[in-house]
Formats: C-alpha cells, structure tokens, sequence
C-alpha cells in the first residue's frame, strides 16, 4: 500500500489523518484494531472531507477492514451503513463480505451503495444478499428484475412485500406465475400496492377466499381511468385455452338458443336445469346470462367455487334467492350443501355489484383474447 506519498501532500489544519497515516505501518493486529478505531472516529468526528481525504480514509479503511475478525467488520458496517458520505470502496468491500452480520446492513441501508454495484451484487452473491437488497429504501427496476429470476421464493416474497421496490411489468409477470405455483407467494402478491390489475385479477382463480375478496375490494377502488388500462393491456397478454366442449355442447347451445329466442331464458329456468341434471344447459345458460365465457364457467361450477359465483350473480343482477338455490344444488353431494350455501348469501349480499362487474371484465379477457 502507497498511504506515505499521498499523506506527504495532505495536511489539512489540525487534522490527525497523517499521524493515522503513519500508524498503519504498524504490524501489531492489536495496534491495527485501534487505528481501524481511530480512524472511524476521526472520520465520523468531522463534519465533511474533500475528495482526496475521503480517497485516503477509503484506501486505509479497505485495507485495514480485510485483515480485521467478522466481529470488527460488522460493527465498521453497522457504523458506515448509516452515513451519507460513506467511503464507496469500503461500502463496496463490506457488501460483498460473505458473512452475513457484515453484509446486511450496508446492503439494505447504505446509501454510498452505488447501483452497479447493487446489480453486480445481485447477479453474482447468494440469497442472504439477494433478500437485504430486497430490503433497501428503494430498488430500482434493474435490481429488482434480477432478484426476481435469481431469488428464491423466500427473497421474491421480501422483495413484493417492499412497496419502495419498482418492478418491472416482465418481473411482475414472473412474479405472479410463481405465485400461481406457490401459495406461500400469493399473499404478497395480492398485497402488492404496485401489481397491474389485470396481473392481481389472474391471481383469483388460484388463491383463497379471503385473498379473492382483497382482489374484489382492489377492483373497486379502481377509477375507470385505471380500469381500462389495466383491460388494454391485459388484452395484450392474455391467450385463450378454452379446452374440449362437452360432448352434448352443441345440443345445449341449441335448446339454449331456442329458449333465448322465444324470451323464455330467464334465471329460474337455470335452477330447473340443474335439478334435473342438465348441467351443459345450466353452464351455457349462465355464461349467456353473464357474458362469460363457457369453460371460465364450467370451472366454476365443477370446482364447487361459490365466491367466484358470487361474483357471477351478482354481476348478472340476480336474486339472492336464486343464487342460493344455484349453490345448494351445485353443492347438492355435499352432506353440508345448506349451510355452506347460506354462509356464501350472506356474502352475497355484502359483494359491491360494481366490484363484481369489474371483476367480471378481467375474467371476460381470456374469451376475448380466444376469438
């Protein structure tokens, strides 16, 4: 190390960097474990320092941090992670440093913590580095696109939780398809103040009924504004796989369409259909009835989902009454079907019609996106 020359040239008025200088000459670990105090001191004791003594306060500091035990350099990160005007060699240093005790803070506090070295962070150190960077006040988009390809799901889930990390749409797309996957991600998920509405609305088919009734309330706080957005670009995304039509499909949707031109489809002929077995009818029936497409539906009903038909009914206007008789014949093989209908009218009648309707045009993307 070259300290001397640059110490020969440096002597501002009653400082003690060049005596600290001098120090660092010094063998002794222990002599070297207080210039390394010193130093800190003498750092933070001023309240500025100019380009060449921050220069020289970094190279000391560098030099002196590396040969230091884990105990010494995590309470040099600890302090420096805090200043605004941190050397940036060091900062870089205690960053990388492999022990997490030494890493962590600088990586979610430091403002020195230069962006180059934050994506060359998150490209090459392991998940302990990934999720404090997830941490940090702010994570700009570049950052934040390669914690969520390199990150594990325990990373993704602090990175979500972070409302002062941007996300990309191409990241925000990985993050929900994981999601998708993984229950223990769609809670940040849906809690996300930042995920594109049509990214929250794919969300409703794959998480639970308190998470589906999240995503209902997020839909209607949307201004119409927002909420045409959010369907232009979901248009652009989404690709219809409808799947195979059951074999009496085109039967129904003929009787269905005999009914309908003789104005004779009204709700309560859906109840008749599912009490006497005529499932496809009751199926093309209600996407009919509710501008649905017909395995969106199909779903719906085969899977037993009553929220999710909640949303359906009550878009379509339909009386409680009668979506309860829907429900406890859907559930009809249940030994508990009544009850279990009546625990869904309640929440029917508490849904926001608009907030159903809203819903409805997310879930209509993947029929439009099919034609």
């Amino acid at each position: 190390m070259t300290a001397c020359p640059v110490a020969d040239t440096l002597e501002p008025p009653a400082s003690r960097l060049p005596d600290l200088v001098a120090l660092a000459r010094e063998p002794s670990s222990d002599k070297r474990r207080a210039l390394l105090r010193e130093l800190t001191d003498h750092f933070f004791g001023a309240p500025r320092h100019g380009p060449e003594e921050l220069a020289l306060f970094d190279d000391l500091l560098q030099t002196l941090t590396t040969e230091m035990e884990v105990v010494v350099r995590a309470e040099l990160a600890r302090r420096f992670s805090e200043s605004l005007t941190a050397p940036p060699g060091l900062i870089r240093r205690l960053a990388f440093d492999e022990a997490e005790i030494v890493s962590t803070p600088v990586l979610r506090r430091a403002s020195a913590l230069a962006e180059p070295d934050q994506l060359a962070l998150a490209e090459q150190k392991g998940q302990p580095h990934l999720r404090a960077l997830s941490q940090r006040d702010q994570v700009s988009e570049a950052v934040a696109d390669v914690i969520v390809s390199r990150g594990d799901d325990q990373t993704l889930d602090t990175l979500l939780r972070n409302d002062g990390a941007k996300l990309s749409r191409r990241a925000s797309e990985a993050a929900v398809e994981r999601a998708k996957a993984n229950p223990d991600l769609q809670q940040a998920v849906v809690d996300r103040r930042a995920l594109p509405p049509d990214l929250l609305n794919e969300m409703y088919f794959v998480v639970e009924a308190r998470l589906r009734r999240k995503i209902l309330e997020k839909n209607a706080l949307l201004s119409p504004t927002q909420l045409e957005a959010a369907l232009q670009v979901g248009r652009a995304r989404v690709a219809g796989d409808d799947g195979i039509l059951p074999p009496d499909y085109a039967e129904s949707l003929a009787y269905i369409e005999e009914l309908r031109a003789a104005g004779q489809l009204t709700p309560p002929i859906l109840a008749r259909f599912l009490r006497s077995g005529s499932r496809t009818s009751f199926l093309i029936a209600l996407a009919q009835m509710t501008e649905m497409d017909f395995h969106t539906v199909e779903r719906i009903v085969q899977q037993q989902e009553l929220d999710a038909l909640t949303v359906l009914c009550r878009a379509a206007d339909l009386d409680r009454s009668l979506f309860l008789t829907y429900a406890v014949a859907i559930l009809k093989a249940d030994d508990n079907a009544m009850a279990k209908a009546h625990v869904y009218a309640r929440h029917y009648m508490e849904l926001d019609r608009e907030a159903a309707l809203r819903t409805l045009r997310f879930w209509r993307l993947r029929r439009s996106s099919a034609v």
